[in-house]
């Protein structure tokens, strides 16, 4: 006798339920009401199908043993059958190991019962229809294909006699799945003459259509399910697999990388290069964005020639530069910024995409904190970059930053890619296709189907530099251990520390600043006024040679060149000829050259000399001989420059134009404000308003809350008590339950399965029904309900005297009753 999964929950101890909890930690959320929800919970299709997808190819190879050698009359198999089946093919596993994958189905109550009465939890049937890639059994698909199967020398005798194109077929389908689409009408007899001009079919390789999947279902080895779907029997399919066994090929242990482990520090070396470009290129298309934002486009995003400029002018490709952007945007460095009045027929009304309050913050950190935090942000952004530049289904461009790109499962596949890396041997390089392999072994549900997404996560931990050389970094490895325990849970469980907000780095930045070069304070100055920085340049430096010098090349000792517009510019920007003076002789650790110093001074002299302001605009100065000079200039003729006084001169333009051509014409004039005092030209620096970056949340946005093992028996104390009060007020009287099934709603007299099947019966006639229920707060409750559907954990049910249509958690129902 077969008993049910609430009953044997019940029999167990609190730690073998909290085991399972911590198992399955999405059964808690929210704490089922008593175990009967629990068990409905546990058996529901969501829960079955998370529990599924994070098994290996071994042990659902074992469910599907355990699937196929269920007794026909109760439904039940036994660990001995299992291992029988297993053991069949050609290169058995160990039973010692088969054993092992029937303890973690049982742990994970997949399989439930003793061991010799192994029951399969219900919906694993409804996630996977086909066990070990097998079809249904004849019986269930076609009487006359049964009786063949059932004389198993006639159903040889059919096999052999299979044209080689019908045994192609087979032999496809046997290997799994065992469902194959033809064209509608592939399988009715053409007409006579016609056999040859038969369209193509797909699950014959392109072979003529109806000849040989119609002799296969006249034969009775295929069975038509549908106008253009046949399937394989069951019996067919394990015979054809009578070499391989019932199962196919059983692999125990993840297949072998053949590649020997490189040098660690070659490894991190090569990484920790790469870190320094992510951040210096990162930081280039900040700065871009602060000169020129880039319009949000009315369907969201980055427009594709906004994406093509940022790229070209940062030496980028486009992929690398989308990249780029996302990971900023998803750390909080870039933001939108409402401008209103900005609308057009293509951008969005008042948004530009620019650099965020916290980029100040960021670049004032050390470079592997900002190397960490975009790292960070990469692990956790629900975005797939490899989708920017792709076609979305509505033939429309998927854009940088915009909505098409979004996947909730892209933290999980970082997630799985970077844990096989880090399993391998450190320093261990593999090739994409022994990934992909490790992949599908260790969880082909949620593999298959994403490998060009696992490529991609390959191509952007390269870009990233959190691998190198193809391997896991060392700091890359700790980055992932980092942030794997923070979605754990295992010390905080409900997400409430953070230990990026901690001003201390951590240990992956720690290990990432001893690979890279020491800041320097200091540059060597040439005599043709290049300067030399021989490492990355601290915060303050980076910005005064911003101010004063032009970026010549960039790497691990960048060179900047000091020119007549860099001084002027710094100039503008409120430095004084003493100042810089002053900060080449700080900071040089070579003499300053005497070509430096008349530079800087000759420009200083002549910077101020003439004053712009608006008339259009005016031009004055002190020196008249100099305004004469810029009245007999010819190449200031289009400025239409008139003097208005000996020390005055005004131009229709305005004085941006006005300025343009002076400097243009090698002069070196300033604005002034109405009262007459230089305007310092260093633009207003606008940002975006501040964003949290995405690393300060989990790792998979899908995962449900780990708690620890003390939380986890309080929970199922909870769970022990409110199934100790549904048994009370089942065995209590009518009136003390308020009443029988009038007005005052149903009695909850029967059991969790007892009021799901009134709740079906009821979905079916479209019938009426009491539901009692308990909210949210914990007080019962009762209404009269039209049932409309059940699934996923939840009935919806419409109440005819409102009209409204409402939606009830299954773990909460209590009772089910249809009215007299």
């Amino acid at each position: 006798m077969t008993t049910s999964l609430a009953d044997h929950l019940r029999s167990l101890p609190d730690e073998s339920l909290a085991a399972l909890l911590q198992l399955r930690p999405d059964l808690v959320v929210p704490v089922p009401a008593d175990v009967s929800a629990l068990a409905t919970r546990a058996q529901s299709r969501v829960s079955v199908a998370r529990a599924l997808d994070g098994l290996d190819q071994f042990t659902l190879q074992i469910l599907d043993a355990a699937r196929l050698t269920r007794d026909p009359a109760d439904g039940t198999t036994s660990t001995e059958a299992v291992l029988a089946m297993a053991t069949a093919g050609v290169r058995p596993p160990a039973p010692a190991t088969v054993r092992g994958a029937v303890d973690r189905l049982r742990a994970l109550f997949l399989l439930y019962g003793t061991p010799e009465a192994l029951s399969v939890v219900a919906s694993v049937d409804e996630v996977s229809p086909y066990p070990a890639g097998l079809g249904r059994p004849a019986a269930e698909l076609d009487s006359r294909s049964a009786a063949l199967c059932a004389d198993p020398a006639k159903l040889r005798r059919t096999l052999l006699a299979a044209p080689p194109s019908a045994r192609a077929i087979l032999d496809r389908l046997a290997a799994g799945p065992p469902v194959g689409s033809v064209p509608p009408g592939a399988l009715q007899a053409p007409p006579l003459g016609e056999e040859d001009q038969l369209p193509p079919d797909p699950v014959n390789g392109g072979a003529p259509t109806g000849s040989p999947v119609r002799w296969l279902v006249e034969h009775r080895l295929l069975v038509p399910v549908s106008a253009g779907t046949v399937e394989l029997p069951r019996e067919v399919g394990l015979l054809l697999r009578r070499d391989t066994g019932p199962l196919g090929p059983l692999r125990t242990s993840p297949p072998a990388v053949a590649a020997a482990p490189r040098e660690p520090k070659a490894v991190d070396s090569a990484g920790a290069g790469q870190t320094m470009e992510v951040v210096r290129h990162t930081e280039g298309l900040m700065e871009q964005l602060a000169a020129e934002p880039a319009p949000v486009l009315r369907s969201g995003g980055i427009g594709v020639r906004d994406l093509r400029r940022l790229a070209r002018t940062g030496g980028l490709d486009e992929p690398t530069t989308a990249l780029l952007i996302e990971v900023a945007y998803a750390a909080g460095l870039l933001g939108e910024l409402e401008l209103p009045g900005v609308t057009t027929s293509r951008y969005g009304a008042d948004q530009q995409v620019l650099p965020a309050a916290g980029y100040e913050v960021w670049r004032a950190a050390s470079l592997a904190q900002r190397w960490e935090l975009l790292a960070r942000a990469w692990l956790t952004m629900t975005r797939q970059v490899g989708l920017v530049g792709q076609r979305d289904d509505r033939d429309r461009p998927i854009t940088a930053l915009s909505a098409e790109a979004e996947r909730a499962g892209a933290p999980a596949a970082r997630r799985a890619v970077l844990g096989v890396l880090a399993d391998l041997e450190p320093a261990t390089v593999p090739t994409t296709d022994e990934v992909l392999a490790l992949l599908d072994w260790r969880s082909p549900r949620r593999s298959r189907g994403r490998e060009n997404a696992h490529r991609e996560v390959l191509a952007e931990a390269a870009q990233l530099g959190v691998t190198g050389l193809g391997a896991l970094t060392s700091y890359g490895r700790l980055l992932l251990a980092d942030v794997t325990h923070a979605d754990d849970g295992a010390d905080d469980p409900l997400g409430l520390h953070l230990e990026t907000d901690s001003e201390e780095p951590s240990t992956a930045a720690r290990a990432l600043d001893a690979l890279l070069p020491a800041p320097v304070d200091h540059f060597l100055m040439q005599a043709d006024l290049t300067l030399v920085v021989p490492g990355p340049p601290e915060p303050t430096l980076a910005a005064e040679l911003d101010a004063v010098a032009e970026p010549e090349s960039a790497g691990g000792a960048s060179v900047h060149r000091v020119t007549t517009a860099s001084v002027r510019r710094a100039l503008d920007a409120g430095y004084t000829a003493d100042d810089l003076h002053g900060l080449f002789r700080r900071r040089s650790r070579t003499p300053v050259p005497q070509s430096l110093t008349y530079l800087i001074d000759d420009v200083a002299r002549r910077h101020g000399g003439l004053r712009a302001g608006s008339a259009g605009a005016y031009l004055r100065s002190d020196d008249e001989a100099l305004l004469s000079e810029v009245c007999a200039d010819r190449r200031l003729e289009s400025l239409a420059l008139r003097r208005l006084a000996p020390t005055v001169l005004v131009s229709p333009y305005q004085v941006g134009r006005l300025l343009g051509a002076l400097r243009d014409a090698g002069y070196a004039p300033v604005p002034e404000d109405a009262s007459g005092a230089a305007v310092l030209s260093r633009p207003k620096t606008r940002r975006a308003p501040a964003r949290v970056s995405v690393a300060t949340r989990t790792l998979d946005p899908l995962a449900a809350p780990r708690l620890p093992m003390p939380r986890l028996l309080g929970v199922v104390e909870q769970i022990r008590r409110g199934d100790a009060a549904a048994r009370a007020a089942r065995r209590a009287p009518a009136a003390v339950r308020g009443g029988g099934r009038g007005a005052a709603g149903p009695a909850p007299t029967q059991g969790h399965s007892d009021a799901l099947a009134v709740l079906q019966q009821a979905v079916r006639d479209k019938a009426l029904v009491w539901v009692g229920y308990v909210d949210a707060h914990g007080a019962t409750a009762s209404r009269l309900v039209k049932p409309v559907s059940i699934g996923a954990g939840y009935l919806r049910a419409e109440d005819e005297r409102t009209e409204m249509l409402h939606t009830f958690a299954l773990h909460r129902i209590t009772a089910a009753v249809r009215p007299d």
